[in-house]
């Protein structure tokens, strides 16, 4: 995937988490941000990382996602791989 193409799907997912009234809060607390923290970084590939590693954390969140704008489920974790940070993961 391409990191534009993983851009726009994390785009994508902060404005659902945004809009989600029972997640949005709990990443804003999870990263210690305001709405206008969000919307100042939404173009920072660092930032939306984030929000791709906040997503991820749970499968139904990914599901509840894909499935409200039409994604398929492994998008977002292969977004996330194409975003900064990812080549630190290590899982042996």
């Amino acid at each position: 995937m391409s990191p534009e193409a993983a851009q726009t799907i994390a785009l994508q997912a902060l404005g659902w988490l945004a809009g989600n009234d029972d997640l949005g809060p709990i990443f804003l607390g999870a990263t210690g941000g305001s709405a206008d923290d969000m919307r100042s970084r939404a173009l920072d590939p660092d930032f939306q990382a984030s929000v791709l590693e906040f997503l991820t954390m749970d499968d139904a969140w990914v599901i509840a996602f894909c499935d409200t704008i039409g994604l398929a489920y492994d998008q977002p974790l292969m977004a996330r791989y194409a975003l900064p940070g990812a080549e630190q993961v290590h899982w042996t």
